[in-house]
């Protein structure tokens, strides 16, 4: 180990633990994940110093993905160059491959008890009103002017009225937010600059080159498998290069695509694993892995678990791999591109747009849980409504909301 400037570089083992451990203890969502990773790494142990976690962080704002995996990367390449990137990302992502996959193992097995029927419908009550608060924490952030409140209202009205493709609408949004950059970026708002660290570099042609043989790899086995495994690899590729603005707003097109289009699963199951993604660690995001599972289950009728499990892997292969060549592929150039006026402009359009399409994502999901039937739920109802206001009260956290709405769907049901 070394020690320069205030800051300590670990050994290779050292932030190979570090990872691991991350990745069995990151609950809270991205926000959660980078608060803990500041405090570890900038505060605590010193591994990176403010001025460049922060670069890092707004470079992986820029990028499709999950940002808090995708920082972990870029740390990690930082400390160990482009192996030590790669660990860091793929450990902070095993373990909640692992927890995922056993409850949608359990969930497919057990799911129809009468008990966990009514305890998920009480955590899918609350996992709607969980959507309708990431609006307004995501709204009162995001949607400060007034073009970004039409690129949020344009975006909804495209995806819920004119039914509009969701790449299309992620496209006009980076489009209209480079070109009205200086009315949605607030003057100032540039990342901090400071010295930019140059850690091992790897040449772009080559990895492009890895990265397109590991893909091609997934594609061998997902056409060796069938036609499911082939339509669920080449969609959560494709949705992997269209996740600006976080997990919720790929969930509107996932839902749409993998629920409306193909009949993969219901709606009720797409939140049943919105509320496991939020209550287990690792990235939201984790709940395409979710979709990806119910996809090959349902794919011969029932009881495929080789289909299953397959595509579950394959879906998180495909989500997560563009991910890791953003990062190594961009990190040597993180402060040219993290200070690009255009780029905040472009990200800024993207994330108001997101907060339209995670309303469309709300209300489908809110309809298909309050007016199971076409009918109103008054139980679901009410624990929406009490969930929101705990949500609102910032007293409470998801995994204790998750628990409260089981428990009173159970009481609901059977009381």
């Amino acid at each position: 180990m070394s020690d320069t400037g205030g800051l300590r570089a670990p050994a290779r083992r050292e932030a190979l633990g570090y990872w691991w451990r991350l990745g069995w203890t990151s609950f809270g969502g991205p926000a959660g994940q980078i608060a803990l990773m500041h405090r570890d790494l900038v505060e605590r142990r010193r591994w990176i110093d403010e001025t460049s976690f922060l670069r890092g962080l707004n470079f992986c704002t820029l990028l499709p993905g999950p940002e808090a995996q995708q920082l972990a990367t870029y740390i990690g390449w930082r400390l160990h160059g482009p192996g030590g990137g790669v660990a860091a990302g793929a450990l902070f992502v095993l373990p909640s491959v692992a927890i995922l996959l056993a409850l949608a193992a359990a969930y497919v097995v057990w799911g129809h008890l009468p008990a966990v029927v009514a305890a998920l419908s009480g955590i899918q009550a609350a996992v709607v009103a969980i959507v309708a608060e990431a609006i307004v924490r995501i709204g009162r952030r995001t949607l400060v002017r007034p073009a970004a409140l039409a690129i949020a209202a344009a975006a909804f009205l495209a995806l819920r009225g004119l039914g509009l493709p969701f790449p299309a609408i992620v496209a006009a949004a980076l489009a209209a937010g480079a070109l009205l950059r200086r009315a949605l970026v607030r003057p100032g708002a540039a990342p901090p600059g400071g010295p930019a660290a140059a850690p091992r570099t790897t040449a772009l042609g080559q990895l492009v080159g890895v990265g397109l043989a590991l893909w091609g790899l997934g594609l061998a086995v997902a056409l060796a498998a069938g036609a499911t495994a082939r339509q669920v690899y080449l969609f959560f590729t494709q949705a992997a290069f269209v996740t600006f603005g976080g997990a919720y707003a790929v969930l509107a097109y996932v839902g749409e695509v993998a629920v409306d289009r193909r009949g993969w699963l219901t709606a009720q199951q797409m939140i049943d694993g919105l509320a496991f993604a939020e209550t287990t660690p690792g990235p939201l995001i984790m709940v395409l892995q979710w979709v990806g599972f119910l996809a090959g289950w349902t794919s011969q009728g029932g009881a495929a678990w080789g289909s299953a499990i397959l595509c579950a892997l394959l879906a998180t292969w495909a989500t997560f791999l563009p991910g890791f060549l953003f990062v190594l592929a961009g990190a040597p150039a993180v402060e040219r591109l993290a200070a690009s006026p255009r780029l905040a402009g472009a990200l800024a359009g993207v994330t108001a747009a997101a907060v339209g399409m995670i309303l469309d994502l709300a209300l489908r999901l809110g309809g298909a849980v309050l007016l199971a039937g076409g009918e109103l739920d008054g139980p679901a109802l009410a624990i929406a409504l009490a969930a929101g206001a705990a949500l609102l009260s910032g007293r409470v956290s998801i995994l204790a909301l998750v628990g409260a709405g089981a428990l009173a769907g159970l009481l609901a049901r059977f009381f």
